[in-house]
């Protein structure tokens, strides 16, 4: 797959998605790379610790959030990315489930859309993600965490989406699925999508894995959401031994080795090794 200018594999490795919030209230870092100067240092140190592309996003997701306007989104997103995407090669998403502001994100660069509704918030979004050409990752997401059947129920959401797609003339090879850990589904639902990913193959598409500090964690270890990194972690080398493609995290550093020595333990029997010390 390309995003950007860089070819992805699509089996066999799990990237890395080092996440900017230009938001003040994100529920893990809310305030902190809003500032240009901020951010882009914080972007630098992303990359030297092995990022492999950049998600900016302008609006907090967290539970409770208050919906921002489009307008004020394309404010508060845009000169950061324009920032950005004038210092850093390298491809960089665009996390919006506006049609607008996708729009505004394309105009400046963008590589590919993130879209935390699947398509199914603004009736625009397809059409303009097709138009452009570009890659997206499509989340799955519900307003309620009511299902008869969860991960059957799941899969038929996610195939919903992918119509949608079809429907625009979104190509199928530049799509990315997204389980949507902590969006419409309760704590053991959480879990049960991360324990089951591989289920999700049916529906033909690479997956990105996105559980950094979220809730799941916290109610799993009972910390709060600067003490979250370890369990952070588990997740990531689950997202490798179940063969996704992304993983989309705070802590760069810290998740790429959890990456690179996950993916060394599982390839131990494709390679002749390092002799012990």
């Amino acid at each position: 797959m390309k995003i950007g200018n860089r070819e992805f594999q699509i089996k066999g490795h799990t990237y890395v998605w080092g996440i900017l919030n230009v938001t003040p209230d994100s529920f893990s870092d809310g305030g902190k790379w809003n500032h240009r100067d901020r951010a882009l240092k914080h972007v630098e140190d992303m990359l030297k610790e092995g990022a492999d592309i950049i998600d900016i996003g302008g609006e907090s997701t967290r539970p409770g959030c208050k919906p921002l306007e489009a307008e004020e989104e394309i404010q508060r997103v845009m000169p950061i990315f324009r920032a950005v995407r004038e210092n850093f090669d390298v491809p960089i998403s665009l996390d919006t489930y506006k049609a607008s502001v996708a729009r505004a994100g394309i105009r400046e660069g963008a590589d590919l859309i993130n879209d935390v509704w699947g398509l199914k918030y603004d009736p625009e979004m397809a059409q303009v993600i097709a138009q452009s050409g570009l890659p997206c990752c499509l989340m799955h997401n519900r307003r309620e965490a009511v299902y008869e059947d969860f991960l059957q129920d799941t899969v038929s959401d996610l195939a919903q989406t992918l119509r949608l797609a079809e429907e625009a003339g979104i190509r199928r090879d530049g799509i990315i699925l997204d389980p949507g850990v902590g969006f419409g589904k309760n704590y053991q639902q959480n879990l049960e999508i991360i324990h089951r990913l591989e289920e999700l193959d049916t529906l033909g598409c690479p997956l990105l894995l996105g559980c950094s500090r979220k809730s799941v964690v916290g109610l799993t270890l009972d910390l709060p959401v600067d003490q979250r990194l370890e369990g952070t972690i588990v997740t990531t080398v689950m997202a490798v031994m179940k063969g996704c493609m992304f993983v989309r995290v705070h802590d760069v550093k810290e998740n790429v080795r959890a990456v690179k020595m996950a993916e060394a333990i599982l390839n131990s029997g494709n390679a002749s090794g390092k002799s012990n010390p």
